[in-house]
């Protein structure tokens, strides 16, 4: 994990002026450079939301090369001249490299396939290495998964679909096929295409037969179970095979919706652009559920452990009020955050720490009155480095105090505002620190939850 802050600048037309290191390094790999239109979709379109809001916005932000994975949070700082970007908690996890030849006439895949297709998985060329009777007639404008019925991976993931969402090469994706010698199992692997402004197109890529004997997809009957089969919430196959079945469909479900709500692309009529809102927001709960239930598996397995980083936190509360500074403001709730000179320097992993801090967080501005307040203090006693959120909300009973923290528990709420397992998971995670989440309430006189870690001493 690196704390420095990375910069950058964009310019009113769209087109990044300046920038750090990581952050033109990721432009040029993308195809552009400095002088050119940013070439990172979802960068892209926060940008575009900031100067549309003509207000600063903070959000995490996704984005991937040919080498690795990229994890980052971003404040974007519009202004007459373009925008500033601050871009912090910049973290990076290698990919696997797939050698995919490229298209062309004379390319040969024994008893094999070269296909392309658009954006949308729908076919655009295919021809067969070694048999042309083995292409469908009626090929061109079908979709890739009509044509090679997908399977799951041994995670229950589905490669070609988390790259769809990612815009990104992806190999090791399992297909049964038809071909001149009947269904034959066969092996995707493709690279993701863009056009000259940055704007993903598709991808080009092979189909290989699969050595059966010594790589077989598994069943994929678990999944089509709307139960998950029988597997417990505690079976590590459950959490993998949730999470792999409806991230990437679910996340470019988000994207989609959020462009159309957004009109990037265009105006639309007002009610369809908040139907297209609507999508977005039940997308992301649904998106929200997955994560717990991933979270869930993963702090209940035996031994898990949390990293000690060295971190703030008060400067881990300003992160989470630049996140949901926004979701406040539609509701007129004003936030009093700590000040910049306000440090409680203590252990814990620094992605866990905030994820407990959003959750408190994010639960205040949902269950907070309209045109309420709500503030954050850290402190310290002892050997322990303390934040506490605070709201102005209807406040907890001794009786619900009791449970709030249990799994699945939502104090008889029945809206969509979440799953009843963020305080569970949150609670667990500050103890995997050797931490504590605690609260303190009363009816009317809103809810105080504190997060405690082991304190740490700066020379």
């Amino acid at each position: 994990m690196s704390e420095r802050m990375i910069r950058g600048r964009i310019d009113r037309s769209g087109a990044l002026v300046s920038a750090d290191a990581p952050l033109l390094r990721l432009q040029q790999r993308a195809g552009a450079g400095l002088g050119k239109p940013l070439a990172l979709p979802h960068l892209a379109r926060l940008v575009a939301l900031a100067q549309r809001l003509h207000r600063d916005i903070s959000r995490p932000l996704q984005a991937a090369d040919d080498h690795s994975d990229i994890h980052a949070l971003v404040r974007i700082i519009p202004d007459a001249d373009g925008a500033s970007l601050e871009i912090s908690d910049w973290r990076t996890r290698p990919v696997a490299q797939p050698q995919i030849p490229a298209i062309d006439d004379h390319a040969v895949v024994p008893h094999g396939w070269t296909w392309e297709c658009d954006q949308q998985l729908r076919m655009v060329a295919l021809r067969a290495a070694d048999d042309a009777r083995a292409i469908p007639a009626d090929w061109e404008g079908r979709s890739l998964s009509e044509l090679f019925e997908l399977q799951p991976d041994t995670d229950g993931r589905f490669p070609v679909l988390r790259a769809l969402a990612r815009q990104s090469r992806f190999t090791g994706q399992h297909v049964q096929a038809d071909g001149p010698a009947g269904r034959t199992a066969m092996t995707l692997a493709g690279d993701a295409l863009f056009d000259a402004a940055g704007r993903f197109t598709g991808f080009r890529g092979v189909a290989a037969p699969t050595d059966v004997t010594t790589e077989t997809a598994p069943a994929p009957a678990a999944l089509m179970d709307p139960a998950f089969g029988s597997l417990p919430l505690s079976d590590p196959q459950f959490g993998r095979r949730i999470d792999g079945a409806l991230r990437g469909p679910l996340s470019r479900i988000i994207a989609t919706a959020e462009t159309i709500s957004g009109q990037f692309d265009g105006p639309i009529r007002a009610d369809y652009a908040r139907y297209a809102g609507d999508i977005a927001h039940a997308g992301r709960h649904l998106l929200g559920l997955v994560d717990d239930l991933a979270d869930l598996q993963n702090i209940e397995r035996p031994g898990f452990k949390a990293a000690r980083d060295e971190i703030d936190l008060g400067d881990l509360a300003r992160r989470a009020v630049g996140l949901l500074g926004m979701k406040a403001e539609e509701k007129g709730i004003r936030i009093d955050a700590p000040r910049t000179d306000d440090k409680a320097p203590a252990t814990g992993e620094f992605r866990r720490v905030l994820q407990v801090l959003l959750n408190l967080l994010g639960n205040a501005i949902r269950y907070s009155p309209d045109n309420s307040l709500i503030w954050i203090r850290v402190n310290r006693e002892g050997d322990r480095a303390m934040v506490t959120v605070a709201d102005q909300g209807q406040g907890i009973d001794a009786e619900q105090q009791a449970v709030v923290f249990e799994k699945f528990e939502r104090l008889g709420r029945t809206d969509s505002g979440g799953s009843g397992l963020g305080l569970y998971i949150a609670r667990r995670l500050a103890r995997a620190m050797d931490g504590d989440l605690t609260v303190d309430s009363a009816p009317g006189q809103g809810a105080r939850f504190t997060l405690s870690l082991p304190a740490r001493d700066v020379a």
